[in-house]
């Protein structure tokens, strides 16, 4: 069987059919990994035309095994629209939710190996009090909710927060020890399942300086219990550590992944070092999902700016855990 696997379109008032179009030029670079397109077949091909991209489409209704090298194949899904980069929210809500079904469809039927995601805008999709994110989403669609961790992956370095897409406030609710060690187990299979590594992890504290390790902090009362259970289980753990300079850090001691409290104190460093050259990883599904670690570019759309880069990445990874 070929290794296949399948893009979703994702937003479609966004830079995604750029960056389609980009990586699709690009695709004999990519190995053995062929991929395929879910989204709309009349609003990508206006949309390939606006931004002047010859690339010979062609229109799946149901899955077949096709030539997936020599055409860009669009496994069509219905949307409504009158302008290419303007569909409407409800319209849009629709058509990424019914592109996620399908793949996970074709998931379950063994058809693919996996899903790529482009860039969706999560409030658009559905609301902070349902998901926090496309990461639970997935999860809870296939009865994995719990059980996920987003990872942030570059070789030289991943980054996990232990809570996503959630407000600074009510970051605290969420620290504690159970989730700690339930993340991190997680993080540690998928190293040593998929990269056949045991990885070396790094725990930041809460706190700025991890509240000078008072003994009333969350660091000494949370983190740190987590930390000794986890070593007990054998995991190659390390911390709490001081979050500010956890970065500085990281080569010297030679941390595969680090673990942070919330979404921007690990995010926010790692993207002012790596940029464009990382990808958003689902650890934890029965199934690889990947998405490219930046967001819909709307301010960039038909000004040929946006980079392929993690999109490109995401592909190589397919082919890197399935050489």
């Amino acid at each position: 069987m070929k290794k296949i696997v399948a893009i979703l379109s994702g937003d479609p008032n966004s830079i995604n059919s750029e960056i389609i179009a980009k990586t699709w030029k690009k695709r004999k670079k990519l190995g053995s990994i062929n991929f395929f397109i879910i989204g709309n077949f009349l609003l990508l091909n206006k949309q390939f035309l606006k931004m002047n991209y010859k690339i010979k489409i062609k229109k799946m209704t149901k899955f077949e095994n096709k030539n997936f090298k020599k055409n860009l194949y669009i496994f069509d899904i219905p949307v409504k629209f009158n302008e290419p980069f303007s569909v409407g929210k409800n319209d849009r809500k629709k058509y990424i939710i019914k592109s996620f079904e399908l793949a996970l469809n074709l998931v379950k039927k063994k058809n693919i190996i996996g899903i790529i995601n482009c860039a969706i805008n999560k409030k658009d999709l559905f609301s902070e009090k349902k998901y926090s994110g496309i990461t639970e989403y997935l999860s809870e669609k296939i009865g994995y909710l719990g059980k996920e961790a987003m990872l942030i992956y570059n070789q030289s370095l991943s980054v996990s927060p232990l809570t996503t897409h959630i407000k600074l406030k009510n970051v605290v609710k969420f620290v504690n020890k159970k989730r700690i060690i339930s993340k991190t187990i997680t993080l540690d299979d998928f190293f040593k399942k998929r990269l056949k590594i045991k990885p070396k992890i790094g725990i930041l504290g809460l706190n700025p300086h991890n509240d000078e390790n008072r003994v009333k902090s969350e660091e000494n009362k949370i983190i740190l219990p987590a930390i000794k259970a986890l070593k007990k289980r054998g995991l190659k753990i390390f911390g709490p550590i001081s979050p500010d300079t956890a970065f500085i850090d990281f080569k010297k001691n030679k941390f595969n992944i680090l673990i942070g409290m919330y979404h921007d104190q690990v995010l926010t460093p790692f993207k002012s070092i790596f940029k464009f050259d990382a990808i958003n990883i689902t650890a934890g599904l029965p199934f690889l999902r990947i998405s490219p670690d930046h967001g819909i570019g709307k301010e960039i759309i038909l000004k040929n700016k946006a980079n392929p880069k993690s999109l490109i990445n995401s592909i190589n990874f397919f082919k890197k855990i399935n050489a």
